[in-house]
C-alpha cells in the first residue's frame, strides 16, 4: 500500500530529512547522482525480514545538509530515469509502505491455523470430529473384544486387548493425523518456554493416545496393547469449547455467560461419566467382566448418590478408579455449580435478553424508567392491559437499578410473569437496547422519576434516554413523559409528549372555576367498565361509579350507527340527537383534510361522511348492542328506567338507549323520560300560564338541522365597548375597564401555546406585583386594601417555576367574562426571579408574596379570609423521603391545619402519592369514612383501576395527584388523540374553531327544565353548548363512633347548601341566553331523603347497633361542647393574629363550613337524570371567535394590536 504525502515548504522538508537520516546506515560521502549511491544493508535486511514499517524517501532536496540518503527501490529508479530530476523539483514526496509480518511460512501457517477466525473454526471442527471418531472406535473395539480369548494372569487382561486389524488401521491413521496436528499447533504456539507447552494437560493426553499407536507401526507385537483412547473425550470437550468461541467470533455474536457455563457443566458431566464407564469396564475385565452398559449404569447410580449396590467393582484397580473419579467429581462439579449459581443470580439481576425470535413473532413494548416503583408498575400494567387488543403484547422493562423485592414479587404472579420481562440495563447503551429488541418494539415509553430532588436533572436523563432510543430505533414510536415545560422542546420529535407541570397547573387552575375538573379528567383518562360501587347500598356511589366508566372514543362518521344518519347536518344537531337516542355525547370532530381536533365547533360545522367523531360513552360503538323499536314492543307496559338500569346485554356491560322511531322529525325535543306519556297537542312543549298554575311545562326550542345565524346568540367577546358601557355605572373607576385582549408578549419557556388573554394596557412595574409591600405606585400592603370585587385565588408553591405560568393563562383567557376574573395571589417560599415577573406583569390582578402556608401571619396577609380557593402545590423539596409515602407528610398536616382554621375555604391540594388522599380532611372517629375505606379495599381486591375514586376529597375535586395522569400517556398508545383532547379541555392548546370547557350553575329559575336531556336540548338550541357532566353536592350528616343516637343515624338529604366556592359564579340563566323562561319549581319534585347511609356504614364497620342510652346522649353532648369550644379557640387565635397585623376581623366567619357535604362528578349522565338545585354542569362552549365575521375579526385584531403598544422589544427576544 503506497501513500504519498505532499510536503510544501522548507520546514516540512527539513523534518523529512531528519526522518530519512534516522533510518539510514552510518553517513557516507554524498554522491551527485542516484546511480552512484551504493545499496545499504540495513534497509535490505528490513525488506527481507518484514520488520513492520519502511520509510522510502524519494528525492529530498538537501541544500545545506551534507548527508546521504538510501537508494530507492528499482521501480522508483526506473521512474527517475524516465522523468529525470526535473519531475521532483516542485514535488517533494515521502513514500510510506506498511507491511504485516505474514510473509514467512510460519506466519502464514499461524494465520491459517490460529489467527483467522473461519479457518481456525474449520480446523477445530475437524479436530473435534477426530476425537469423537476415536471414542466411537474405542466403543467399537470394546464391543468386538472377547476377554476369554486372552490367556494369562489377570494383569494380562488389563494390559492387552483383542484389536481387529481394520480397527487398528483406522486408529493408527487417526493417531498420526492427531499427532502431526498437535506438534504443528505446539510449534506455532511456541512463545519461548518449551516446558510450558509440554506440560499442558491437552498435550499430555494427545501423547498418551497417539504415540502408542505410532509405535505399533514399527513394532507389530504391540498392536494389541491397551491404549486409553476414551480419554479423548476430554480433548473433544476442549475442542468443542474453542470451536464455539471461534464460531461466536466469526458471526460477531455471543451467547450469554449463563449458556456457556451450562454447556461446560453438561460437557464435564458427560466426560466424567464416559471416562468412568470405560475405565471401570476395562479394569473389570480381570474381575466381574462388566459390559459397557453395566459400567455406565454403575457410574450414573454412583454420581447421583443413589447407590443401589447391585453393580459394584470387584478388584482393587477398578475400586481405586472409582475413588479417583469421586474425588475429581467432588472438586470439579462444585466449582462448576458455584459458577453456574453465581451467573444465575447475576442473570436474575440483569434480566437476560428478550428473544429475537419472540420479538419477530410477538409484539412487545419497552418501558424505560430510572427507578421502578410498585405503584408506577401497577398503574402501567393495569391501564395497558385494560384494552382487549393488547392482551397478547409483551412488556419489556429496561431499568438501570436492581429489581425491587416488591416488584419481583409482583412479576412472579402468573398474570404478569408470562407477559412482563425485567431487564436491568441503561437506555443509553446500545447493548441493552439490543437486549430489549428496541428496534422491533411497537412503542417505547420513557418515564421521568418525579421523586427526584432535582427535577431538572431527572428531565435531562429522560431527554438523553429519548435521544438514545431515537438514535437506535428511529422507527419506534416514542411516548415521553417530561416534568419541566422548559425541557419539552428537546423531545418534540417524540410521537407523544406529556409535560407534567403543564397539565398539573392547568388542571388546578380549572378546578377553581370549574369544580372538580381534576376528577373529571382523571376519570376520563382511566379505563373502567363502570362496575365500581354497584354493590353499594348508597345511591350516589352506584351512580357515581356507573358514570365513571365513560371514556372518550372515536369513529368515522360513515362507519358509525351513532352518527351516520347526521351526514349533512350541523354538529350541534348531531350531538343532541345522538345523546337523545343512544345516550352518547358527541364532543368533537376532525376533518379529513385537517389534523386538528375541534371540540364543539358549533352549529356552523356541517358533518361530512369523512369526519372523525369523538364522543363520550360507557363503551365504544364497536362493542355496543342496539335494541330497536320493534324489540321494545315486547316490553310495553314496563316502567321506563334509566339508561344504565336496563338489563346487561353487552360484552362490557353497557346498555345503549333504545332507538326512537326513524320517522320522528328532526326538530324533536327531549321530553321528560320520567313521564312516558307524550304531550297530547304537539311535540313542542308549550309555555305555562303566567300564574304558574298551568299543567304544561315550558317549551324548549328545537335544535335545527342547519345553523340559523339569527338563532345563535352573537358572542363577541373581543368587543369591549358594550361590556364597558353596561358596567360603567356599576364599576366606575374599576380596574377592569382598563383591560385589553391580546396575546401575552412574553413566554417563560419555549413551546407554550399562544392564548388570547385579558391583559393590562401597559406592563405593571415589578414593585406593584408585591402584594404585602407598598411602593411609589401603590400604598396597599394587604389584600383588604385593594378592595377586590371577586374572591381571591391563592396558590401556595415552593418557587415560581415556568409551569406556574400555565396556572395563570387559563384564568385570564379571553373567554372568561371580565367581571368574573378572580385576583390571583402567588404565595411562594422563595421570591420569583425577574424572568418570571417579566412573563406575568402583563396579566391583570396577579400578585405574589413571599411566605409559607405553615405561617398563619403569611396566610392572613395574603388575604386567605377573602379567598374562595386555596391551591396547595406539592413542593419539590418534599417529594423525596426515606420512606416514599412520607413525602406528603408536611403538606397533609399543613392542609389539615388550614382545614381546621378556615373551614369555609375550599382547599385544592396536590399530593405525590394518590394513596395518601385518604388523610385529607381526616376524621379518626367518623364511621362513614371508615366505611368508605372498606369499600376502597373491596374495589381494589376486585382489580379496579379506580379504587380511590370513592374517597370524598377526590370525588369532590379537593385533592389531586399528578401520577393519576400517567394513564393519559399509557392510554395514548391505543387512543392517540387523548393527549390533544385533554390539552384542549384544559386550555393548554387553543385551536381556531375549537371550544373550551366551562361550567354553569343550576339555580331555582332553571329547575323547570327538570332533566339532563332537556337541559341538553336547551343548551344546544339556544347557545350551541354541549354539556358533558354534572358536579353534584349533597348534604350529609357525618356521625362519630361515640354518638349512636337515632338523631345521628340517617340524615342524608340532597341540595342543602352548595359550597361558598360557587357562590358568585353563574348567577342566572338570563345572563347566558337571550330568551329564558322561568317558573317556580314543583315542590313535589324535590329529591327524597335517603335513610340507609349510616346503617350501611355501621354494617361495613362491623359496629353492633345498640339502642341509644342516657350515657351515650350525654357523651354526644359533651363531644359537641368540646368541638364548639375548640372551634371558638381556633377562631380567637385567628382573630388575635389579625388584630396584631392590623387587619379587620369582619370577614372572618368561622362557622360557615362544608364539613357536612359530599360532592361527586357524573360524567355523561343519562338523559332522564333529574337536575337538582346547585348542580354545576360542565359544558363545552363553542369558540366565540368562530361566530364572528372575518372583517370584524380583522378589525378587532388590529385594535388589539394597537392597544398593545408595550413590550414589543421583549416579545422579539423571548417569544419563540
Amino acid at each position: 500500500m503506497n501513500i504519498f504525502f505532499n510536503f510544501r515548504g522548507t520546514i516540512v522538508r527539513q523534518i523529512a530529512e531528519d526522518r530519512a537520516v534516522a533510518v539510514m546506515s552510518p553517513p557516507r560521502r554524498s554522491s551527485n547522482s542516484h546511480g552512484d549511491r551504493p545499496s545499504t544493508d540495513p534497509l535490505q535486511k528490513n525488506n527481507s525480514s518484514n520488520s513492520g514499517v519502511i520509510l522510502d524517501i524519494s528525492t529530498l532536496k538537501m541544500a545545506d545538509v551534507d548527508s546521504e540518503v538510501p537508494p530507492l527501490p528499482p521501480r522508483y529508479r526506473f521512474r527517475d530515469l524516465l522523468l529525470g530530476d526535473q519531475a521532483f523539483q516542485n514535488d517533494d514526496r515521502v513514500q510510506v509502505e506498511f507491511y504485516v509480518n505474514e510473509n514467512t511460512f510460519k506466519e502464514r501457517l499461524k494465520l491459517f491455523f490460529i489467527k483467522n477466525q473461519r479457518s481456525s473454526l474449520r480446523i477445530r471442527l475437524f479436530n473435534f470430529s477426530l476425537k469423537i471418531l476415536t471414542c466411537a472406535l474405542y466403543i467399537l473395539r470394546v464391543s468386538l473384544d472377547n476377554p476369554k480369548e486372552i490367556n494369562g494372569n489377570p494383569w494380562d487382561l488389563i494390559l492387552w486387548v483383542n484389536r481387529r486389524v481394520p480397527v487398528w488401521a483406522i486408529q493408527v491413521t487417526v493417531a498420526l493425523i492427531s499427532f502431526l496436528e498437535t506438534m504443528l499447533i505446539t510449534y506455532l504456539s511456541y512463545k519461548g518456554n518449551i516446558w510450558e507447552q509440554i506440560f499442558q494437560i491437552s498435550f499430555i493426553l494427545e501423547m498418551i493416545n497417539t504415540v502408542p499407536f505410532i509405535i505399533t507401526i514399527f513394532w507389530p507385537p504391540l498392536r494389541n496393547i491397551f491404549v486409553p483412547v476414551f480419554l479423548n473425550c476430554w480433548l473433544a470437550k476442549g475442542a468443542l469449547e474453542n470451536m464455539i468461541n471461534d464460531f461466536h467470533r466469526a458471526i460477531q455474536r455471543t451467547h450469554s455467560a449463563m449458556f456457556n457455563q451450562v454447556f461446560i457443566l453438561i460437557c464435564t458431566l458427560l466426560c466424567l461419566v464416559f471416562t468412568g464407564a470405560c475405565g471401570i469396564q476395562h479394569l473389570e475385565r480381570a474381575g466381574k467382566n462388566l459390559s459397557l452398559f453395566d459400567s455406565f449404569y454403575f457410574c450414573i447410580v454412583t454420581f447421583s448418590t443413589v447407590g443401589y449396590g447391585d453393580v459394584t467393582p470387584q478388584i482393587w484397580p477398578s475400586q481405586l478408579l472409582v475413588v479417583i473419579l469421586i474425588c475429581v467429581a467432588l472438586v470439579v462439579l462444585p466449582l462448576q455449580f458455584e459458577e453456574l449459581a453465581y451467573l444465575w443470580m447475576e442473570s436474575q439481576k440483569l434480566g437476560g435478553n428478550y428473544s429475537r425470535h419472540r420479538a419477530q413473532t410477538e409484539k412487545h413494548v419497552v418501558l424505560c424508567v430510572s427507578s421502578l416503583k410498585i405503584d408506577l408498575l401497577m398503574d402501567f400494567l393495569n391501564e395497558f392491559y385494560a384494552h382487549p387488543r393488547l392482551q397478547d403484547y409483551y412488556v419489556v422493562i429496561l431499568c438501570p437499578t436492581e429489581i425491587d423485592i416488591q416488584v419481583r414479587r409482583i412479576l412472579q404472579i402468573p398474570l404478569w410473569s408470562q407477559r412482563v420481562i425485567y431487564l436491568q440495563g441503561s437506555a443509553l447503551k446500545d447493548q441493552d437496547l439490543m437486549r430489549a429488541k428496541m428496534d422491533d418494539a411497537e412503542a417505547c415509553f420513557i418515564l421521568s422519576s418525579r421523586n427526584e430532588v432535582d427535577r431538572t436533572a431527572a428531565d435531562h436523563q429522560t431527554i438523553l434516554r429519548a435521544w438514545a432510543a431515537k438514535d437506535f430505533a428511529p422507527n419506534c414510536p416514542l411516548y415521553v413523559q417530561i416534568l419541566k415545560p422548559e425541557n419539552k422542546f428537546h423531545v418534540k420529535f417524540a410521537d407523544h409528549v406529556v409535560c407534567e407541570e403543564e397539565f398539573k397547573y392547568a388542571m388546578l387552575a380549572l378546578n377553581c372555576v370549574c369544580p372538580a375538573t381534576s376528577t373529571l379528567v382523571t376519570l376520563l383518562v382511566h379505563t373502567s367498565r363502570g362496575q365500581e360501587g354497584q354493590l353499594s347500598p348508597e345511591q350516589w356511589q352506584r351512580t357515581y361509579g356507573r358514570c365513571s366508566g365513560n371514556e372518550v372514543y372515536h369513529i368515522h362518521l360513515s362507519d358509525s350507527k351513532f352518527f351516520g344518519e347526521y351526514d349533512g347536518k350541523s354538529f350541534t344537531y348531531a350531538s343532541f340527537h345522538a345523546h337523545k337516542k343512544y345516550g352518547v355525547c358527541l364532543i368533537g370532530v376532525k376533518r379529513e383534510d385537517n389534523k386538528s381536533i375541534l371540540l364543539n365547533p358549533g352549529p356552523r360545522h356541517i358533518m361530512a361522511a369523512t369526519d372523525t367523531c369523538y364522543y363520550i360513552n360507557i363503551t365504544k360503538e364497536e362493542n355496543s348492542a342496539f335494541i330497536f323499536k320493534q324489540e321494545e314492543k315486547h316490553n310495553k307496559g314496563l316502567p321506563v328506567t334509566g339508561l344504565y338500569d336496563a338489563p346487561s346485554r353487552l360484552p362490557v356491560h353497557s346498555i345503549i338507549a333504545s332507538m326512537v322511531d326513524q320517522a320522528t322529525s328532526y326538530g324533536t325535543v327531549a321530553i321528560d323520560l320520567q313521564n312516558p306519556d307524550p304531550p297530547e297537542e304537539s311535540n313542542k312543549l308549550t309555555l305555562p300560564t303566567e300564574n304558574g298554575a298551568g299543567s304544561r311545562r315550558p317549551s324548549i326550542a328545537p335544535v335545527l338541522e342547519i345553523a340559523d345565524s339569527s338563532a345563535i346568540l352573537p358572542c363577541d367577546l373581543l368587543s369591549d365597548q358594550s361590556e364597558d358601557e353596561t358596567n360603567q355605572s356599576d364599576e366606575e373607576g374599576s380596574v377592569g375597564s382598563d383591560f385589553v385582549k391580546g396575546y401575552p408578549p412574553n413566554s417563560p419557556y419555549i413551546g407554550s401555546s399562544p392564548t388570547l388573554c385579558h391583559l393590562l394596557p401597559q406592563k405593571a412595574p415589578f414593585c406593584c406585583l408585591r402584594l404585602d409591600k407598598g411602593c411609589t405606585h401603590s400604598s396597599f400592603e394587604d389584600a383588604k386594601a385593594y378592595g377586590f370585587k371577586n374572591k381571591l385565588i391563592i396558590v401556595s408553591a415552593e418557587m415560581a417555576g415556568n409551569g406556574l405560568y400555565n396556572f395563570i393563562v387559563p384564568l385570564r383567557a379571553y373567554y372568561r367574562p371580565r367581571k368574573e376574573l378572580n385576583p390571583i395571589v402567588l404565595l411562594l417560599d422563595y421570591p420569583p426571579d425577574n424572568h418570571f415577573l417579566e412573563a406575568i406583569c402583563c396579566f391583570p390582578m396577579v400578585y405574589f408574596m413571599a411566605g409559607t402556608i405553615d405561617n398563619l401571619d403569611n396566610l392572613l396577609q395574603c388575604g386567605i379570609i377573602y379567598a374562595d380557593n386555596l391551591v396547595v402545590v406539592d413542593k419539590e423539596s418534599t417529594m423525596s423521603a426515606e420512606e416514599d409515602y412520607m413525602a406528603d407528610a408536611k403538606t397533609i398536616v399543613n392542609v389539615q391545619t388550614m382545614f381546621r382554621l378556615f373551614p369555609s375555604l375550599s382547599i385544592i391540594t396536590e399530593l405525590t402519592h394518590p394513596s395518601n388522599m385518604r388523610f385529607m380532611q381526616f376524621r379518626a372517629k367518623d364511621c362513614y369514612s371508615l366505611a368508605l375505606s372498606k369499600l376502597e379495599k373491596i374495589e381494589r381486591d376486585k382489580g379496579s383501576n379506580l379504587a380511590f375514586m370513592f374517597r370524598l376529597p377526590f370525588a369532590a375535586g379537593r385533592v389531586f395527584s399528578i401520577s393519576m395522569l400517567d394513564t393519559l400517556l399509557y392510554q395514548s398508545f391505543v387512543k392517540d388523540y387523548m393527549i390533544a383532547i385533554t390539552r384542549l379541555l384544559l386550555g393548554l392548546d387553543t385551536t381556531p374553531g375549537s371550544g373550551y370547557l366551562c361550567a354553569m350553575k343550576i339555580t331555582e329559575e332553571d329547575l323547570w327544565i327538570r332533566t339532563y336531556g332537556r337541559l341538553f336540548q336547551k343548551l344546544c338550541s339556544s347557545s350551541a353548548e354541549i354539556p358533558i357532566g354534572i358536579y353534584r353536592t349533597e348534604s350529609h350528616m357525618f356521625s362519630t363512633s361515640e354518638g349512636k343516637d337515632s338523631y345521628a343515624q340517617s340524615q342524608v338529604s340532597i341540595n342543602v347548601e352548595q359550597g361558598a366556592q360557587h357562590r358568585d359564579r353563574g348567577d342566572s340563566w338570563k345572563e347566558k341566553t337571550a330568551h329564558r323562561n322561568s317558573t317556580t319549581s314543583d315542590q313535589s319534585e324535590h329529591p327524597l331523603l335517603r335513610k340507609k347511609s349510616m346503617q350501611w356504614a355501621r354494617r361495613l364497620s362491623r359496629k353492633n347497633t345498640k339502642p341509644s342510652s342516657r350515657a351515650e346522649r350525654i357523651s354526644q353532648q359533651r363531644l359537641n361542647l368540646y368541638r364548639r369550644s375548640e372551634r371558638q379557640e381556633l377562631s380567637e387565635l385567628v382573630k388575635n393574629r389579625m388584630k396584631h397585623l392590623g387587619l379587620p376581623t369582619v370577614g372572618y366567619d368561622e362557622m360557615n363550613d362544608h364539613q357536612n357535604t359530599l360532592s361527586y362528578v357524573l360524567i355523561n349522565p343519562p338523559p332522564d337524570t333529574i337536575l337538582e338545585l346547585n348542580d354545576i354542569v360542565y359544558i363545552i362552549r363553542s369558540d366565540p371567535l368562530a361566530h364572528m365575521p372575518e372583517d370584524s375579526q380583522v378589525g378587532q385584531a388590529r385594535s388589539t394590536r394597537n392597544q398593545q403598544d408595550f413590550g414589543t422589544e421583549t416579545r422579539d427576544e423571548t417569544h419563540l
